[in-house]
């Protein structure tokens, strides 16, 4: 036997959080494809407004809804996946906005069905 034993008063070693700038890339990067996110649901938004204005409808409260949760969706993952993974490991940091890009890509594909099926109903 030895003579090491491990006690309930001796800590853990500490983890080791990623360096600043392995976070500014990796949360820079991956966050160029939420904001393409945005772009996409804001250009959708501004090509549906054009499209019912040619023939003189507008969207309704639903209809804003809609269209301004889907741009500001990607932001809010964007901004709690980097909550959650700056202090962590860069490696941990990378898979954690992974998980929130394809999040993000779940939601988008909802938005997407969910307008082109129910056109009628974000409509005023």
């Amino acid at each position: 036997m030895t003579d090491e034993h491990v006690d309930a008063v001796t800590p853990a070693p500490a983890r080791r959080s990623a360096p600043t700038w392995a976070v500014a890339a990796i949360s820079g990067l991956i966050g160029l494809f939420y904001a393409y996110a945005v772009w996409n649901a804001i250009g959708n938004l501004v090509e549906t407004i054009g499209f019912l204005g040619d023939n003189d409808l507008s969207l309704n409260a639903l209809g804003w809804f809609v269209w301004i949760f889907a741009a500001v969706f990607p932001l809010l993952v964007w901004a709690g996946a980097f909550a959650i993974g700056f202090r962590r490991p860069a490696h941990e940091l990378f898979l954690v906005m992974l998980t929130g890009l394809g999040l993000v890509a779940v939601f988008w594909l909802n938005v997407v069905a969910y307008t082109t099926l129910n056109t009628s109903s974000l409509v005023g």
